[in-house]
């Protein structure tokens, strides 16, 4: 049988979140899926932490004065998994469609640490895979945990390998180097709005680092970059200052790139929430793989090499005693013992404690 090289329709969505309210956004972000699904879509993209908003306090004060907005977020923040990407599976399962959404995601080792992550949810209503940015740019360290190697791969879909970095990390190159020699034909990045365009020029930036990953990598870049409401507005600028900065425009660019580096769709204007589509061939990519193909034969990997730490980041090292399990596996135990307690035939229940007891070699 040949190589399958699918045919789709992909939708970036440019968009506010209900700005700290994590289940008023979570319905804003499923209405978008349907009426992208409803267009044809199978592969929907949402802006980066779209659920429930994107930290612009961090550029607008000093840390002491943005306390407050830290507390909201965090309480906004996702568990993954949890009645929140529960629903938002449900839909992907309803609508038969691809979705990549960014979250400020909660950490299971602290109530209030927060991770920028992207998840890709897929047509069966599953989680396929999540990636947390690696290192969060500038003033973000002041709200974001560090994520690590094990979420920097390339997923195998039915519309072909997907991968996933967030606004900045777009810029690393070792990065994008990482999901390229993955074999990744479709691109996901997302970015936030960024008002201080006299600092730094985002909507342009953003288009350069697309083109360059999509021509480097001959890949679909799928793009979409969130905006600044009304309300935002109202709720983060209690200074005629912090207003100002507020009103210069959102400075992004919602868009989809073809293999070649050509924009096939897009930017959509600052303000303005909307949903772009384009057509994605991905055969479309082989005869760009034949002049340049950098994960291939135009690379020379005696030379030049890239190592990955593929370990996952954690606070914890648990060291297992010999003839005792581990403390993880001493709380299966007992949520084992606990689920047995319910069988009823005292036979079966003794014969599956006497079964695990011989498993793991001691007494329960």
């Amino acid at each position: 049988m040949l190589h399958q090289f699918p045919k789709f329709k992909a939708a970036a969505i440019q968009a506010s979140p209900v700005y700290l309210d994590r289940d008023a956004t979570t319905d804003k972000a499923c209405s978008f899926i349907r009426e992208a699904a409803n267009n044809g879509a199978q592969l929907i993209v949402f802006p980066e932490v779209f659920i429930a908003g994107y930290p612009h306090w961090v550029f607008l004060d000093v840390p002491t004065g943005n306390d407050r907005f830290f507390g909201q977020l965090v309480k906004s923040s996702v568990a993954v998994p949890s009645l929140t990407t529960e629903k938002l599976c449900q839909v992907a399962r309803e609508c038969d469609v691809y979705v990549a959404i960014g979250i400020n995601e909660s950490s299971p080792n602290s109530f209030a640490e927060v991770f920028n992550t992207l998840l890709l949810l897929g047509p069966n209503g599953s989680i396929i895979g999540k990636h947390r940015k690696i290192m969060p740019t500038y003033a973000e360290k002041l709200v974001w945990s560090f994520g690590d190697g094990s979420t920097l791969r390339v997923h195998d879909t039915s519309i072909g390998k997907i991968g996933m970095l967030i606004c900045g990390e777009n810029g690393n190159s070792l990065a994008r180097f990482a999901l390229i020699a993955q074999a990744e034909q479709v691109h996901i990045s997302n970015y936030p709005a960024f008002p201080k365009k006299e600092e730094y020029d985002l909507k342009r930036a953003i288009e350069i680092r697309a083109a360059a990953h999509s021509f480097e990598g001959k890949v679909f870049n799928i793009v979409s970059s969130s905006i600044i409401n009304d309300e935002m507005r109202s709720m983060l600028g209690d200074t005629a200052q912090k207003r100002e900065i507020l009103e210069g425009g959102e400075n992004v660019f919602t868009g989809i790139i073809g293999p070649s580096g050509d924009v096939l769709c897009g930017p959509l204007p600052d303000g303005e929430e909307g949903i772009l589509y384009a057509d994605v061939n991905l055969d479309q990519a082989i005869r760009w793989k034949l002049l340049h193909d950098i994960s291939g034969n135009y690379n020379r990997f005696d030379v030049l090499s890239l190592n990955i730490n593929c370990e996952i980041r954690s606070p914890l090292r648990e060291v297992q005693v010999e003839g005792r399990p581990a403390r993880t596996d001493r709380v299966a135990v007992e949520n084992l013992k606990e689920k047995l307690s319910d069988v009823e035939n005292s036979s079966l229940r003794a014969e599956l404690l006497g079964l695990i007891e011989t498993i793991l070699g001691q007494s329960l």
